[in-house]
């Protein structure tokens, strides 16, 4: 089928961006002599990658973590692509008013992603309320956990629960400090917005590669990474507390995060393939 495709529409390079059914295609290219590659955007490869990087030409890197899984001559480290919008931030005060916020005090951004996001939402919860007033939340609980993040922050002054958020560009000019799991999507537009962040990995990713993640934007200065086993309410708050009343510690890990950015991904994944 790989094969037909290619072949009806002229195909000249084929691109795979991980997971199993990357293969056959990427694999049906090498046999029609077309030019390969594949892109990963996590620290610890996927093992569909590290076993298809055989067929490609070219191995494109969200990380450079991830440099030594593959053959020197394939690797280029590209970054991951993120979305144009985030390219032009509105005003933070302008955008913390949009979320029904005040203006001069600071936002912790929290999402979970899709997977795992019940015990995070609660911990934060239970840490806004340790931490009580001065520090605002702009909490993406998830469409699933959105009822019950509302009903255990109750009527909260400056806890803004989303179970979805439409307008993250908005949403990241408001913050001041991420937690979050540690995607390697999520990750580059963190890296991308100099947004110093928590991670709690999730722990039930394959291999353990929100971990890896994790822990390469925590030796660069980025972050701070809390296993979710590791996790508790004090301790949280605490964590929060102190990167949020330190205005040098943020402005050093504001700092880091910027310097793992690759701001023309999209460009530079582009122009290789155009090389091909």
């Amino acid at each position: 089928q790989s094969r037909k495709i290619f072949k009806n529409r002229r195909v000249e390079v084929v691109l795979g961006m991980g997971g199993f059914t990357s293969l056959p295609p990427i694999y049906a290219a090498k046999k029609m002599g077309l030019s390969t590659a594949l892109h990963d955007s996590n620290a610890l490869p996927g093992k569909a990658n590290r076993l298809g990087a055989r067929w490609c030409n070219r191995v494109l890197l969200g990380l450079d973590a991830a440099r030594g899984y593959f053959e020197s001559g394939k690797v280029e480290v590209t970054g991951t692509p993120i979305r144009s919008e985030f390219g032009q931030l509105p005003d933070s005060r302008e955008a913390k008013v949009r979320f029904g916020l005040k203006p001069d005090q600071p936002v912790v951004l929290c999402f979970g992603g899709s997977q795992g996001a019940k015990a995070l939402n609660t911990l934060v919860v239970e840490a806004a309320d340790f931490l009580g007033e001065g520090v605002q939340w702009l909490h993406v609980a998830g469409r699933q956990d959105e009822e019950r993040v509302r009903e255990l922050v109750g009527g909260r002054e400056g806890h803004m629960v989303l179970g979805f958020c439409d307008d993250m560009p908005a949403a990241y000019a408001a913050t001041t400090l991420v937690i979050s799991r540690s995607g390697g999507a999520s990750l580059s537009e963190l890296a991308s917005l100099g947004l110093p962040s928590i991670l709690v990995p999730y722990p039930h990713a394959a291999d353990d590669h929100q971990t890896f993640n994790a822990r390469c934007f925590e030796e660069a200065g980025a972050s701070v990474l809390i296993p979710e086993s590791h996790l508790n309410v004090s301790d949280l708050a605490g964590l929060v507390g102190e990167i949020l009343g330190d205005p040098a510690k943020l402005k050093i890990m504001n700092q880091a995060a910027g310097a793992l950015a690759v701001m023309d991904s999209a460009e530079r994944i582009c122009d290789t393939l155009e090389e091909l």
